[in-house]
């Protein structure tokens, strides 16, 4: 059902026998597979629960994030050996295309909701691993404290209300506090956590009389709505989750039960591995050979069907005849298969 829903990728998240979390990352339809051991992770409750102020997911998760991905591709650094870089720049490319592309000249700001970050770090083994870490973004006007940003948010949401202002005398002791001075804190911002929003104002429709006057020159076009404004718009990133470490340690084709490409643990030798070549051509010789067979059957069945119906008419209990089409006998053949490479490695 992968093809019809759209999908492109599949996570699949496993725990083997000796206690190692393990996730395998597939292209669908024709892989590769990509498999990370993941070394710790912490669960998205555990962040929500260790936050003072945590958020609620809303529609943040219904637009594709905007992913960031730092010193993975490093074709600078000569102490990689060239089949690290290969394996870093296929990781680089599978992810990247996990999540549509955003242009950053036509993408407005105000659109991308989530951020997910791909941190590349090197262990003390000589090693690398990918720190996943993922936040949901909120935009703040800059230089406006937090209580003004409160009377705000009641002018545009019915369901805040208005703060208590009983015990206090002037509205000056809310905005400014008890001592005439609010918290530097809560308004001055770093100038590199800004960005620039562009927000346009609704367009109003304008009637016959007001169209009238603004060809006639006697009313100005300003006044129609719908101009564009750049506003400054602080930055802040809350994490949702989950976190995790990712070490790649497995590469083979197809979707999760190809010929393994490469394995950080298991190094053969050239005999084992033309001796692999070998089993791998002839299981996909077998594995011809069986569609053929199949496909005829299927033919077979389709003209014995035509003749059935031509000899005795419309015969209703021949329409129940099941048929087979090519994905289905795909499935069918990948089902009977065995895994070439578990064998060898078990050898």
């Amino acid at each position: 059902m992968a093809g019809p829903l759209g999908v492109s990728h599949l996570c699949v998240f496993s725990r083997s026998d000796a206690g190692n979390t393990h996730l395998k990352l597939a292209l669908h339809p024709r892989g590769p597979t990509l498999t990370f051991r993941v070394d710790n992770y912490v669960l998205c409750k555990d962040i929500v629960k260790s936050q003072k102020h945590p958020i609620s997911g809303g529609n943040e998760y219904l637009i594709p994030p905007l992913l960031v991905m730092n010193n993975i591709a490093s074709p600078a650094d000569a102490n990689i050996e060239p089949i690290q870089k290969q394996l870093e720049s296929l990781t680089t490319t599978v992810f990247q295309n996990m999540f549509p592309p955003i242009n950053p000249q036509t993408t407005p700001p105000s659109t991308i909701k989530r951020v997910l970050l791909l941190n590349r770090e090197k262990t003390e083994e000589g090693t690398f691993v990918l720190s996943l870490r993922h936040y949901v973004i909120r935009l703040k006007r800059p230089g406006v404290s937090r209580k003004v940003r409160k009377l705000e948010a009641t002018e545009k949401h019915k369901n805040v209300g208005l703060p208590n202002l009983g015990r206090l005398e002037d509205a000056g002791d809310y905005l400014l506090g008890a001592d005439g001075f609010t918290s530097a804190s809560e308004t001055e911002l770093d100038t590199d956590a800004e960005v620039e929003v562009k927000e346009t104002t609704a367009r109003r429709v304008l009637t016959k009389t007001e169209r009238e006057a603004i060809r006639s020159g006697e009313k100005k076009g300003s006044r129609i709505g719908g101009e564009t404004s750049i506003n400054k718009m602080a930055v802040k990133l809350i994490e949702i989750g989950p976190r995790m470490k990712l070490r790649l340690i497995k590469l083979e084709e197809g979707v999760c039960d190809g010929k393994v490409m490469w394995n950080e643990f298991v190094t053969k030798t050239k005999a084992e591995e033309k001796e692999l070549d070998s089993k791998w051509e002839k299981k996909n010789k077998e594995k011809e050979q069986r569609k053929k067979i199949q496909r005829e059957n299927v033919e077979r069945k389709k003209q014995l069907k035509k003749n059935t119906k031509a000899n005795a008419g419309d015969d209703a209990g021949n329409d129940d005849e099941e048929e087979y089409d090519s994905d289905m006998l795909d499935a069918m053949d990948e089902d009977g298969e065995e895994d070439v490479d578990n064998e060898a490695e078990n050898e």
